[in-house]
C-alpha cells in the first residue's frame, strides 16, 4: 500500500511540477530565444493547422518518453511515475490549450465553469501581446486570482 501511495505522490508531484516547468519554459524559452518557433502562435502567419510552435510539443515530450523508457528498462517505478506525470500533463495541455482554448477541434465550446472562463480569459490576455515582450499569464492550468474575479462577475450577469 505504501508503494502505491508513493507512486501516486510521485506522479502528482511530476504533474504539478510540469506546470512550473511550463510557466518557466513559456516565459523564458518561448518568449526568449525560442521566439522564432513560438511567434506564429501569437502572430498568425497562415491558416495552416500546424504551427512552428507545435515543435515544442515534441521537445517537451522527450523527457517523459525517456523516463518511461528507462524506468521500464531498469524496473524503476519512480522514473515510470515521473514519465507518466509528464505525459499526463502533456495530455492535459493538449486538451486545455489546443482543444479548449484555441479550438483546434470544435468541441468544449460552451462551458459555464468559472475556472474554465478564467483560464480562457487569462490566455486571451496573454495573446493580446503580439511580441515576445511585456507578456503575462504564462501558465496553463494555474490562473491568477484576478481572472477568477472577472469570471465570477460575468457569470452573475
Amino acid at each position: 500500500m505504501i508503494n502505491i501511495l508513493t507512486n501516486i505522490a510521485i506522479l502528482l508531484a511530476a504533474f504539478i511540477g510540469m506546470e512550473c516547468v511550463a510557466w518557466l519554459a513559456h516565459k523564458y524559452l518561448m518568449h526568449g530565444f525560442g521566439w522564432f518557433l513560438h511567434k506564429d502562435h501569437h502572430q498568425k502567419e497562415s491558416e495552416q493547422f500546424f504551427e512552428k510552435n507545435d515543435y515544442f510539443f515534441l521537445i517537451f515530450a522527450i523527457p517523459g518518453i525517456l523516463c518511461l523508457l528507462f524506468g521500464s528498462l531498469y524496473n524503476q517505478d519512480a522514473l515510470i511515475m515521473i514519465g507518466s506525470g509528464i505525459t499526463l500533463y502533456g495530455a492535459a495541455y493538449f486538451l486545455v490549450h489546443d482543444i479548449f482554448i484555441h479550438q483546434r477541434f470544435k468541441v468544449f465550446r460552451n462551458s459555464d465553469s468559472v475556472y474554465l472562463r478564467a483560464l480562457r480569459k487569462a490566455h486571451k490576455v496573454h495573446h493580446k501581446y503580439l511580441t515576445k515582450h511585456n507578456g503575462e499569464s504564462f501558465g496553463m492550468l494555474w490562473v491568477p486570482i484576478k481572472y477568477f474575479k472577472e469570471a465570477k462577475k460575468t457569470k452573475k450577469k
